[in-house]
C-alpha cells in the first residue's frame, strides 16, 4: 500500500476522530440519551434519503451486502443503547476513551479467528497497555473502593463503556467486509435505518409519547447537529476502510479519546484526573503500536 494512500486514510480518519467526540458531546448533554439517539438515527434517515436513493442508483449493491447491513445494525442497536447509558452514567472524559480504547484492543484479537490476520508481539503489548490503561483510567487513586463513585467514576458507567467497546470492535470487523459488497455511505445510511426502526419498539415501550416530543422540542438543534457529524464520522471511516487496512483505520480513529479528554474538561467543566491523563496516554500508546506492529 502506498504511503499516499495511507496519508489519505489517516486525514479521512482524524477528521471523523473529530466530528464523532463532537456528536458524543452533544449526546452527553442530552436529557435522555436514548431517546436523543433514537431522534438523531431517525432525522438521520429522512435527511439522507434523497442521497441513499441516488446511490442506490448509481452504485452496485450485491445480495449479500444485506446480511452485513443486518447484522451491523442489531450491533449498533447495543452500541447505542450501551453508549447513552455510559454517558447518561459517567463522564464524558471516562466513558469515551473507554469505550475507544477497549473496541481496538479487542479488534485484532477477534480478527485473528474472524478474519485469519496474525497479531505481533508488539501488538499484543499495545493490547497490554491499552487494558492497563482503562484500569489507571478508571481506579486510580480509588483502589481501596474499585467500584466506588467518585470523579464521574460508577460501576454501570464503566461497565455500560466497556460493552459500549465491544460492539465497537464486533462492527468494525463487520463493516470492513460490508463495505466491500455496499459503498460506504449507502452501507451507512442503510444501517442507520436498521437502527431507527429495530430500536424504536424499545423506545416507544420505554418512553412515553411526551417524552419523545419534549427530546425533540427542546434539543432538536443538537439532535441535527450530532445526526449529520455522526454521519459525517462514521461515513469518513467507512470510505477509509474501502481503500485501506482494518488495522491502519480501527486503532487511529481513536485519537477522538484526545478530543474527548478537552471536550470534556473545557465544554462540561470535568475533572480530568492525572489517572484521566495517564490512562489516556497509556491508551494512545497501546494504538499506536497495534496500527505499527500489528
Amino acid at each position: 500500500m502506498s504511503e499516499p494512500t495511507i496519508i489519505l486514510a489517516l486525514a479521512l480518519v482524524l477528521a471523523s476522530a473529530f466530528a464523532h467526540a463532537t456528536w458524543n458531546l452533544l449526546l452527553k448533554r442530552a436529557q435522555r440519551q436514548e431517546v436523543f439517539v433514537w431522534w438523531l438515527s431517525a432525522f438521520a434517515v429522512v435527511g439522507a434519503a434523497p442521497i441513499a436513493v441516488l446511490l442506490a442508483l448509481l452504485t452496485d449493491f450485491e445480495p449479500v451486502g444485506w446480511w452485513y447491513v443486518i447484522a451491523t445494525s442489531l450491533v449498533h442497536i447495543c452500541y447505542f443503547l450501551f453508549l447513552g447509558r455510559s454517558l447518561a452514567r459517567a463522564d464524558l472524559s471516562l466513558a469515551y476513551p473507554i469505550a475507544r480504547g477497549f473496541g481496538p484492543g479487542l479488534v485484532p484479537v477477534l480478527a485473528v479467528f474472524a478474519l485469519g490476520e496474525a497479531v505481533t508481539v508488539p501488538a499484543w503489548v499495545g493490547i497490554g497497555a491499552i487494558v492497563v490503561g482503562i484500569y489507571t483510567m478508571s481506579w486510580l487513586r480509588q483502589l481501596r473502593r474499585p467500584f466506588g463513585a467518585g470523579f464521574g467514576v460508577s460501576r454501570s458507567g464503566i461497565i455500560y463503556a466497556l460493552l459500549t467497546g465491544l460492539c465497537i470492535a464486533l462492527y468494525t470487523l463487520v463493516d470492513k467486509q460490508g463495505v466491500a459488497y455496499v459503498s460506504p455511505f449507502l452501507y451507512l445510511y442503510l444501517m442507520t435505518c436498521g437502527v431507527a426502526i429495530g430500536m424504536l419498539p424499545y423506545i416507544i415501550r420505554t418512553y412515553s409519547v411526551t417524552a419523545l416530543a419534549e427530546e425533540w422540542r427542546t434539543g432538536y438543534i443538537p439532535v441535527m447537529a450530532a445526526s449529520a457529524l455522526l454521519f459525517l464520522a462514521y461515513g469518513l471511516v467507512l470510505t477509509a476502510m474501502s481503500f485501506t487496512n482494518v488495522s491502519y483505520v480501527a486503532p487511529a480513529r481513536e485519537v477522538g479519546l484526545l478530543f474527548a479528554l478537552m471536550l470534556g474538561a473545557v465544554v462540561l467543566k470535568e475533572r480530568v484526573t492525572s489517572g484521566r491523563l495517564i490512562g489516556a496516554g497509556l491508551i494512545v500508546a497501546g494504538l499506536v503500536l497495534i496500527t505499527a506492529f500489528r
